[in-house]
């Protein structure tokens, strides 16, 4: 089977910025490649160190300055960004689609349009107060000092340069997510967006330079050598490093971070455990673990990937997720009516396929087999169900980040929490139950930044991040612009 993916979106040259100016890669340039068709969308520049130092050396240049700004100055340029995004998101999506494989839906829906609005939000965040004051504090004479009543602020301050890295599944969403909030406290930022697929992001950092932000307060590097980002988290400029990615390379940032004491925001794997009680509403509970299969092709560390349900419910939820896998249609993802499209590269689909065929030899069923969707071209899995798991099968236990769904079933509700938090990951968990208070307690239980009841929707303004594997720190609403700030004191006699 064929696809008819268009690829018309192909343009450049392509550039770095670095300090004010746009720059080819001084080690050259790598071809971005169509997901879906296996054909060259463009080609993006292949930084060298030298480039990434002189990047951070410009977002250091620029700090003093850029800190002591206005916040209404950050906010009417984080406010002009959204704008100017807003009116070019007709051309930016078919860009997306082309170098992400991102379905149609999911392009219109979430690649672009949500980092307009977190534009919006940070432009309104960059004048919040985040000072607190302290309450008057009597103390005593002391040999150091005469007594006084002492007042004081908790003040927040820019961390300084934040190397923003962020995946491949939603390089704009996730990019702005970053900066928006970095740029709106006065901090600086170097953005190094995923390898696969970095054209919306240059994209995104031309909008930035156009709407007019100073010289060297936002600047890009690119490149799919592993000493490009590598040379970015080493840098001595570089105060912070937000990172979006793989735990093992997560693991690596927080080690190479050490030798400078570098502030991390890191959310990294997930394997979102999603229990469902006896009494649960399995209409919700079907819509929602589909969503594996349905947003982006499973490529989505917050999904419901491990289902641990009532052994009373388990026939009945196998069954009813096995007609929904196989009512989604895997196909071209510019036509409407596709809902799973390709995974980001040929390495990700065999590893996907690698994890299917694990789970087989370890003794889980495979009820829907979705390893051959029967296309001549590109990186394609569709929906899979592997049931009558059990929490030791390494499919259980292992980000896939694809279309997979395992299924492992429980008895009571404490063995249901056992199995739940018997797992490296503790991103984003679900309960769907009907008795609210319960699943309110089940929740509190999970060890899990997030859990979320009878639902799979998100709330923006709650803070995100992971427990264990799955990260360090917290961002989303205020959290964010908190994340990219150092708590500082200020005392004195009252």
């Amino acid at each position: 089977m064929a696809t008819t993916t268009d690829t018309s979106t192909t343009r450049g040259p392509y550039r770095q910025l670095v300090g004010g100016e746009w720059l080819p890669g001084s080690d050259g340039s790598y071809e971005i490649i169509n997901p879906a068709t296996e054909e060259v969308v463009a080609e993006a520049p292949e930084a060298s160190t030298d480039d990434v130092r002189a990047a951070a050396a410009a977002a250091a240049e620029a700090f003093p300055a850029w800190s002591r700004t206005d916040p209404r100055e950050r906010a009417a340029l984080l406010e002009a960004a959204g704008k100017r995004l807003a009116e070019r998101t007709p051309e930016l999506i078919p860009l997306v689609i082309a170098e992400a494989g991102a379905t149609s839906s999911v392009g219109s829906l979430m690649q672009i349009p949500v980092a307009i609005s977190r534009f919006d939000r940070y432009a309104r965040g960059a004048l919040t107060d985040l000072a607190r004051p302290l309450p008057p504090q009597p103390i005593a004479t002391t040999p150091l000092a005469p007594g006084a009543l002492m007042g004081g602020v908790a003040n927040r301050v820019p961390v300084g340069v934040v190397a923003c890295i962020s995946p491949y599944n939603f390089p704009t969403t996730n990019m702005v997510g970053k900066i928006a909030p970095a740029l709106a406290v006065g901090c600086t930022v170097v953005m190094k967006p995923a390898p696969q697929d970095p054209l919306c992001v240059i994209e995104l950092a031309k909008i930035l330079d156009e709407v007019g932000f100073p010289k060297g307060v936002v600047n890009i590097v690119t490149g799919a050598k592993p000493e490009v980002g590598a040379a970015l988290v080493d840098d001595d400029n570089v105060d912070m490093v937000s990172f979006t990615g793989s735990t093992t390379v997560g693991i690596k940032i927080m080690e190479a971070g050490a030798r400078t004491m570098k502030r991390q925001l890191q959310e990294l794997g997930g394997k979102g455990a999603c229990v469902v009680c006896e009494d649960a509403d399995l209409d919700k509970a079907v819509s929602g673990i589909a969503s594996v299969w349905g947003f982006h092709t499973g490529q989505i560390c917050t999904a419901p990937t491990r289902v641990i349900v009532h052994r009373s419910r388990y026939d009945e939820l196998v069954s009813r997720l096995a007609e929904a896998a196989k009512a989604l249609k895997v196909g071209d993802p510019l036509e409407a009516d596709t809902v799973v499209g390709p995974v980001i590269s040929g390495v990700q689909r065999d590893r996907i396929l690698g994890h299917i065929e694990n789970g087989v030899k370890e003794g889980a069923e495979l009820v829907v087999d979705g390893r051959d969707p029967g296309f001549d071209k590109g990186y394609w899995v569709g929906p899979t169900l592997l049931a009558g798991c059990d929490n030791a099968m390494s499919p259980v236990r292992e980000e896939i980040f694809g279309p997979v769904v395992v299924v492992v079933p429980f008895d009571d509700e404490d063995e249901a929490i056992r199995i739940a938090n018997d797992s490296d990951y503790g991103l984003f968990s679900y309960v769907f139950s009907e008795e609210t208070p319960r699943a309110f307690e089940l929740a509190k239980q999970i060890r899990s930044g997030r859990v979320a009841i009878n639902t799979v929707q998100t709330h923006h303004e709650a803070p995100f991040g992971g427990f264990k594997l799955s990260g360090v720190g917290r961002d989303g609403g205020d959290y964010g612009l908190e994340a990219y700030t150092e708590l500082q004191a200020v005392i004195w006699p009252a």
